[in-house]
């Protein structure tokens, strides 16, 4: 009985990294048959980096950046230029008034920016600082300015340094560290913690000014607001656990 096996041709591509002489960032992988003419191969390399055909030049060089040669037979296959898997293609741009020189693709600062004018932009119907204002005024927000040095002291009336407490949101527990005024955060009255565990953001010390002292990531300055003391024992980390 006679059999047959289908028979797979072998794969006769390569992988080449692609640079170009006018993007000193740009840098690709392409993969391409050993079969492609040098013109098709520019055809492709056009649509990647913009650089035309006609004014395309290409240089084939080794994984060590060593010069194999200069593709300059556009009916001449790849094979014919030996190359290998991680070689490189390099790609010279020959017209200087190309969409690629002049470096304005990489550096967006040689790009010409818009600019209107403040009067021009308020004249618009609709406009970024118009929807802002809109919303401020369905959404006003107090001034810190505006708010009196003991805000929220009656609550801190009852918190003590040292005592358990809960904070929300999340029934963070820890130790009351801190309650008093905290001029660089705002004002009013605040109140430090030191969660039992790494839920905070420092160690005590905000913008430079130590406030108490923690392990780090375990420190948090919260509103008194947010703040229950009481019988918060720290948590069982393996109470949820069934035996």
């Amino acid at each position: 009985m006679s059999s047959s096996k289908l028979q797979l041709p072998a794969d006769d591509s390569v992988l080449l990294l692609v640079t170009h002489s006018n993007l000193a960032t740009f840098s690709s992988d392409i993969r391409v048959s050993k079969q492609t003419s040098v013109e098709a191969l520019k055809e492709k390399l056009w649509r990647k980096t913009g650089t035309s055909v006609a004014s395309m030049r290409l240089k084939l060089l080794d994984d060590a950046g060593a010069m194999i040669a200069d593709l300059d037979h556009d009916d001449a296959t790849l094979a014919s230029y030996s190359p290998y898997s991680g070689f490189r293609l390099h790609i010279i741009d020959l017209d200087p008034s190309s969409l690629t020189s002049g470096g304005w693709l990489e550096d967006t600062s040689l790009v010409e920016k818009y600019k209107i004018s403040d009067e021009a932009y308020d004249k618009l119907d609709t406009n970024f600082r118009k929807f802002k204002e809109k919303m401020v005024s369905k959404n006003p927000t107090p001034d810190d300015k505006e708010q009196p040095d003991n805000d929220m002291e009656e609550l801190c009336v009852n918190i003590k340094v040292g005592e358990r407490c809960e904070v929300e949101p999340g029934a963070k527990r820890g130790a009351i560290k801190f309650v008093g005024r905290a001029e660089s955060l705002g004002r009013g009255f605040w109140v430090g913690v030191q969660y039992d565990e790494p839920l905070g953001k420092h160690d005590g010390m905000v913008k430079g000014i130590r406030f108490f002292e923690c392990p780090q990531g375990h420190g948090a300055i919260v509103r008194p607001e947010k703040v229950k003391v009481g019988d918060y024992p720290e948590r069982d980390p393996f109470e949820d656990e069934e035996i």
